[in-house]
């Protein structure tokens, strides 16, 4: 049977900071580092072994795998980046910290921010200094001024249909080192989590989450590999 892990990046400055990131580039913490190399540590302990790679382009989730990788003994393998794996764009509220911004605006309309499926923050100002349209990274793509959790859902999708399930249809192994919410789309999709349940689920930095799936990639099984 096909077997999928994810990995959410280890613990980022702005995760410390307490501060939206979204497409925000920021590196992990000495903490998230350690979180990366043991959740590469757990996968080698446990056996677990990959043909393929992707992650998103952001450094954070990029450095993730391959430190994670670095410990398997597998930075040889073949990893594809790509935005559509990239964490929800924050809009207007990228850098602001989290505590300061429901002072200010209250924190039931931050918790809706935050929490709401299809309501996206205010949307980044043009001219910003977050602003990443100028991005070599995003040449030819139109980059969000903001996004919901279902604006998230709607690019991760098409990039799993078309990139990642065939991969695991031809019976290749595959880990996907990414973010928060971009891995709330697709623990969604696999697991066929209701709308109003998938905003309140928590995936923690580093935990390696491991999906066992049939040949039509439907979910049989899914643990935290610390758990087993």
């Amino acid at each position: 049977m096909p077997k999928l892990v994810l990995i959410r990046h280890g613990q980022s400055s702005w995760n410390l900071e307490n501060r939206f990131t979204g497409w925000w580039d920021v590196d992990v913490t000495e903490k998230g580092v350690e979180e990366a190399r043991a959740a590469g540590r757990l996968m080698k302990e446990k056996g677990l072994d990959f043909d393929c790679c992707f992650t998103s382009v952001q450094s954070r989730a990029i450095k993730t795998l391959n430190l994670a990788l670095e410990e398997m003994g597998r930075l040889w393998l073949p990893v594809e980046k790509n935005w559509q794996l990239n964490e929800r764009h924050y809009g207007g509220l990228t850098g602001l910290n989290k505590a300061e911004t429901a002072a200010k605006h209250g924190d039931e309309q931050v918790h809706i921010w935050r929490r709401s499926f299809d309501t996206p923050p205010p949307p980044l100002e043009a001219g910003s200094a977050f602003d990443l349209s100028g991005d070599r990274r995003y040449a030819g793509i139109m980059v969000p001024a903001t996004e919901s959790l279902k604006d998230t859902i709607a690019r991760v999708l098409p990039y799993w249909e078309s990139r990642i399930a065939p991969e695991l249809k031809a019976g290749k192994r595959v880990v996907i080192s990414a973010h928060g919410n971009s891995l709330r789309a697709l623990v969604k999709h696999l697991s066929n989590i209701p709308d109003d349940e998938i905003t309140s689920l928590e995936i923690p930095t580093g935990q390696p989450i491991v999906y066992e799936l049939d040949d039509a990639l439907n979910a049989t099984d899914r643990y935290y590999l610390s758990e087993r």
